[in-house]
């Protein structure tokens, strides 16, 4: 029992800190292509609007990340069942990093195929907005996994 819970705490604090990072760098993509634009941006707009987009954009993205995570999470832990002890311990965190940027990749991908617009979240129309917002889902991986180490 105390087992899940803790595994559930630390699927949550996956959750909520890759939706955050990935919450912040949807909004520096977005406030960089405005400034692109020659608009001027100031300091404290900048910042304001970081801050909205965590309260606003955040949850959202959390739904998508809880998604990708579960899903990839449980497919990275499946794969880690083929390793022995030794391997596990060596690789589980760079796998369940992986697992989390593969799967909020193909979250993104699904989400477009869905929206009417062409790109549901912004910062994902170059190759290197989806890049970057992969390290979201990464850094959900890398939480969970080194969460997850500290009961080994």
């Amino acid at each position: 029992m105390w087992g899940t819970l803790r595994t559930l705490i630390y699927f949550i604090l996956a959750v909520l800190c890759g939706s955050l990072v990935g919450s912040i760098i949807q909004s520096q993509f977005n406030l960089a292509a405005i400034s692109a634009l020659g608009a001027e941006v100031p300091l404290p707009v900048w910042l304001a609007t970081t801050l909205e987009d965590i309260a606003g954009f955040a949850p959202l993205y959390a739904g998508m990340m809880a998604v990708s995570l579960l899903l990839g999470l449980l497919a990275a832990a499946l794969f880690l069942r083929w390793l022995t002890p030794a391997q596990r311990t060596a690789w589980q965190v760079p796998v369940y990093a992986l697992a989390g940027a593969l799967g909020i990749f193909v979250a993104f991908q699904a989400a477009n195929a869905a929206a009417p617009m062409p790109t549901l979240i912004a910062a994902t129309r170059t190759g290197f907005g989806t890049l970057a917002m992969m390290l979201s889902g990464a850094l959900g991986g890398w939480v969970f996994a080194r969460l997850h180490a500290l009961d080994q």
